[in-house]
């Protein structure tokens, strides 16, 4: 039986939807940055709940897939970022089928970095690839058509081909261009709203610090 750790992020269990709230009792040190003398944040359990809130959140949902271009998303999902530059860009984008590891395409270097430092995603689900950046890169170049049909196959092997897609905002070409693959697009904000509106300990103590 493998056991579930930051490697098989696609292995999950029902203690990873737990919240671990402490209100009384021993608390956790102030600070977020990594010790081995104090009990503090614990990264590798918030990634695996954000993770486990979003699948539940998706099953509750009429979609099938997630894809995302919100990078306030993107993070929750994949806990992927690459500076705060990106945060209006509308340039990466995120692909959560149902129980598999998510997808994340990001700028060539990125996607490299993320292959070698993002341990809880698998290697090749981290691709090189970006969309619109707002309009600047013209529908007539063809990466939305590109991405497009390459998602299009990522759902139909994933076997979700016949249930919508949870979008939480695009560009209006990469819509037309989803569409035009056969996708079902409905709103996906409101299922990563669900999934994100209950905290766990170490995202409340991360806000207290923020």
């Amino acid at each position: 039986m493998t056991t579930p750790n930051a490697l098989h992020p696609n292995v999950l269990t029902p203690a990873d939807l737990e919240p671990n709230w402490r209100w009384e009792g021993r608390l956790p040190a102030w600070g977020h940055t990594s010790v081995d003398f104090e009990r503090r944040v614990d990264h590798d359990r918030l990634r695996r709940y954000r993770l486990s809130r979003t699948r539940q959140a998706l099953k509750a949902s009429n979609a099938g897939t997630l894809l995302l271009f919100d990078v306030n998303n993107i993070r929750y999902v994949s806990a992927t970022k690459i500076g705060e530059w990106e945060r209006d860009k509308m340039c990466r984008f995120c692909l959560l089928t149902g129980d598999d590891s998510p997808y994340v395409w990001d700028f060539g270097s990125a996607a490299v970095h993320h292959q070698k430092y993002s341990d809880w995603l698998e290697p090749d689900h981290c691709l090189a690839g970006v969309v619109g950046m707002r309009g600047t890169i013209p529908p007539e170049f063809g990466l939305m058509k590109k991405y497009a049909k390459q998602i299009a196959g990522l759902i139909k092997d994933a076997g979700m081909a016949d249930m919508p897609v949870g979008v939480d905002y695009a560009e209006t070409a990469m819509f037309h261009a989803l569409q035009e693959e056969g996708i079902n697009v409905i709103d996906g904000q409101q299922i990563m709203l669900a999934a994100r509106e209950i905290k766990n300990w170490d995202e409340i103590q991360l806000l207290t610090q923020a």
